[in-house]
């Protein structure tokens, strides 16, 4: 007996287990309110403003090295260090967002 429903993209196929999975853990798909919504543009759009200023400063600090391998590494891993604080300071905050804190 042939099958007349149409065939389902990897795409859609991967998001039906993924939500599956959700509501075994309990997950809740309420949809986000306009205020949610506007609160976590503002907080993206901050985040954005924060990672161009601390391009910035690494330009400048980059400049400041004066070519040393040792000073160049440090202000690298510094800069990334900033990037991945910042990045997780958003995460943290629309999770507050979304879960209503």
């Amino acid at each position: 007996m042939k099958d007349d429903r149409p065939l389902k993209s990897a795409y859609e196929l991967a998001m039906e287990r993924l939500r599956a999975r959700d509501k075994d853990e309990g997950v809740d798909e309420t949809p986000l309110s306009d205020e949610q919504k506007a609160e976590i543009t503002r907080l993206r759009q901050e985040t954005k403003a924060k990672l161009a200023e601390l391009e910035i400063l690494h330009r400048k600090n980059v400049a400041g090295t004066g070519g040393d391998p040792e000073k160049l590494a440090e202000v690298e891993r510094n800069y990334q260090v900033d990037r991945e604080r910042v990045s997780s300071r958003l995460d943290s905050a629309i999770a507050r967002v979304r879960s209503g804190s």
